[in-house]
């Protein structure tokens, strides 16, 4: 047998002893414990407005083009949802209703994560006061989100 072919028969041998023994036999990993809890929402949290723009317990909140939330008081914020109570008043409203517009509150819901910050995405309004034909439908609005 001349050099090369015996260098070749070498290689082919090595690599399949290597085949057999280093790769994919029937063994499988072993896993211990319980899975990974989720992360809690860390960083800071924002509502972004019809615009895109982000803000944080925002006093006041353009939802839509038409719509727009004044005197907001958050009863909560930075968790699964956020909840404010304010006035509601649009474009829709003019004349009949005044400046202050309807008593309503607002949930924001769906947190996105973008690098170190999240996002509310939904926002859903509700008022008791508010003829349901005058308005835009605040049930469930998709809010913004910039892009990172």
């Amino acid at each position: 047998m001349n050099k090369p072919t015996a260098v070749a028969a070498v290689a082919v041998v090595f690599l399949a002893a290597v085949g057999a023994i280093g790769c994919g036999g029937p063994a499988k990993p072993h896993v211990e414990g319980a899975a990974p809890s989720p992360t809690q929402v860390s960083g800071p949290v924002y509502v972004p407005d019809s615009m895109g723009h982000p803000l944080t317990r925002p006093t006041n909140l353009s939802l839509t083009e038409f719509s727009t939330l004044t005197g907001l008081r958050w009863r909560s914020w930075g968790g699964p949802r956020a909840v404010a109570t304010g006035r509601l008043s649009g474009a829709w409203c003019r004349p009949k209703c005044s400046d202050a517009g309807y008593p309503a509150t607002v949930e924001l819901t769906r947190l996105e994560r973008r690098e170190n910050v999240s996002y509310y995405t939904r926002a859903a309004v509700r008022s008791s006061h508010l003829p349901p034909k005058d308005t835009d439908d605040l049930s469930a609005v998709h809010l913004p989100v910039p892009e990172p």
